[in-house]
């Protein structure tokens, strides 16, 4: 029977290791079907021995089972239990190489001859340190200033100094400072952000000057001092307050309001306080800030108060009494500006005149310094942009450019690599270069002060120099009080021949930049430095156009 002999033929094939349906096909031919995949693949190839045992089935790639034998696993080395229980080794610290000892200094070796009617510094009881510092910054001689303040200043009174910047008045109360710290050593901060002298000043130019000059003169006395100004990293100047005690803090009023409201700074260890410049804080609106500050120090008898301004008007002298009881007030004749050193020259000549004279001066003068003054941001652009056109490299300082680019255009004025600026009051303001030859007052100012500042910028430190000023049809209203403040008539003289020589056809136009680009500022980039806030130099108070100016 075909069923009976299916069933035998398939017991005998399992016994004899063939699978099932194999055993079929073989048991019933005609029905078998072509083998699936799987038993293609299990199939030995043609021609190969055929052995009785069964086919593995077919299975992944044992990895053990591979023909390369595997690296043996490694295992853990054993450790005692001292070894368990014996710490890492630590790398010990790096060493900070020892400072080099600074060599001994002899204050025989810095000799100044007695002369009449100047004071030597030897002549004041300074320590050596201040001494050092004096010695090496190459004074000899005391200003007028500082021979009229540095007595009552290292007694520690308060005084009210009038004396404009560049007739060494940084100096007089930087040494006063300084000393003060000397002689209290047990007195100095020892917590970050808690100095014990704060200095005031309206532009962040000055302060930065400051600074620089404290660092020289307190050099060998190890003053640690800080700048606080607006238009920089906010971060990176309270770092500098976080990360070591501070001796003096040198701030214009907004960013230290700042500071004050962070707690990043805490005024109540001043012991002595320094505003300078209080006009330029009047006309600048600063005063309320200043008040402010004021406010958050010990009270005015518990500390010493300096103020110096370049006049000591009736409302400056109002400040001064209010933030500090009976100030000695110093004012010195000879500094009305320091015209004794300025040549000072007027061309009364019509507007449209004033490039062709200036363009002549500067070729007739070239690789001299000069600085340019104009009363408005969009004049100064106007005039940067009409003398490039004429190939005469020039920069601008106003509000409109950044304070990164403001230092480097007044590194390169100081250093010579910039001859020519052009700026502003508030911008000019800052300025403290050595050598300036003219000063050009290509408008003439609003305020009769602005014009004593302006021409501060050349004749400093002994040196001579000339300030010249344009006055047109629509400026001369300013002269009379311009020579009531300085006590003398202006020279007014017509420009020589040879000045109003025809100004050659400019080379290239200069376009104005978009706002957006720096306000079509010279030496300015991006829009920033004096961009809102309270440092930026335009004038909170007081207006400063005359009627029929606006």
């Amino acid at each position: 029977m075909p069923l009976l002999k299916l069933i035998r033929s398939l017991a005998d094939r399992i016994k004899g290791g063939k699978s099932a349906p194999a055993a079929a096909a073989a048991a019933n031919p005609g029905s078998a079907k072509p083998p699936s995949r799987h038993e293609r693949r299990d199939r030995p190839a043609a021609g190969a021995p055929r052995t009785g045992k069964p086919a593995a089935p077919a299975t992944r790639r044992d990895r053990s089972a591979s023909d390369a034998p595997r690296a043996p696993r490694r295992e853990p080395r054993p450790r005692d239990d001292a070894q368990r229980s014996r710490p890492s080794p630590e790398r010990p610290p790096r060493q900070k190489p020892a400072p080099v000892p600074a060599e001994p200094w002899d204050p025989a070796v810095f000799v100044v001859e007695p002369q009449e009617g100047k004071k030597r510094f030897q002549d004041f009881d300074l320590p050596e340190e201040i001494l050092h510092a004096v010695y090496d910054a190459g004074f000899k001689y005391c200003s007028p200033i500082q021979a009229a303040t540095l007595v009552q200043t290292m007694e520690g009174f308060n005084v009210a100094g009038k004396a404009q910047t560049g007739t060494g008045k940084t100096a007089a109360f930087l040494i006063a400072i300084i000393y003060r710290m000397l002689k209290n050593k047990t007195e100095r901060p020892s917590k970050p952000g808690r100095p014990t002298a704060l200095i005031i000043a309206p532009t962040r130019e000055l302060v930065i000057q400051i600074v620089k000059d404290a660092d020289e003169l307190g050099r060998h006395a190890g003053l640690r001092s800080v700048a606080v100004y607006g238009g920089m990293d906010h971060a990176a100047q309270q770092d500098r307050l976080a990360e070591r005690p501070v001796d003096l803090v040198a701030a214009t009023p907004g960013r230290l309001i700042d500071f004050i409201r962070s707690h990043a700074i805490d005024l109540k260890g001043v012991q002595t306080l320094v505003i300078d410049e209080a006009d330029r804080m009047l006309d600048m609106g600063f005063i309320p800030d200043v008040s402010r500050i004021i406010r958050e120090l010990p009270a005015k008898d518990k500390r010493q108060t300096m103020l110096f301004s370049a006049t000591l008007t009736p409302d400056v002298m109002r400040l001064a009494t209010q933030w500090m009881p009976d100030p000695i007030e110093v004012s010195v004749d000879a500094e009305h500006g320091t015209v004794d050193t300025i040549t000072q020259i007027v061309y009364p000549i019509a507007a449209r005149e004033k490039f062709t004279v200036l363009y002549n001066t500067l070729k007739q003068n070239e690789g001299k310094r000069f600085l340019i003054f104009r009363n408005r941001k969009r004049d100064c652009d106007d005039l940067c942009r009409e003398l490039a056109g004429h190939d005469i490299a020039v920069e601008q300082l106003s509000g409109d450019v950044d304070q990164k680019k403001r230092l480097r255009i007044l590194e390169d004025f100081r250093a010579g690599k910039t001859k020519i600026v052009v700026a502003t009051d508030v911008a000019g303001r800052g300025i403290h270069v050595d050598d300036i030859a003219y000063v050009v007052n290509y408008d003439f100012p609003y305020e009769a002060d602005d014009y004593i500042h302006r021409i501060g910028r050349t004749g400093r430190a002994g040196t001579t120099g000339t300030a010249i000023s344009f006055a047109c049809e629509d400026e001369s209203f300013i002269i009379p009080e311009v020579e009531k403040l300085l006590g003398e008539t202006l020279h007014c003289q017509q420009p020589e021949e040879h000045l109003f020589k025809t100004v050659p056809a400019a080379s290239h136009i200069v376009p104005r930049k978009p706002r957006a680009d720096g306000a079509g500022a010279y030496g300015g980039g991006a829009r920033g430095g004096f961009r809102g806030g309270r440092d930026q130099g335009f004038r909170r108070g007081r207006s400063t156009l005359k009627p029929g100016r606006r």
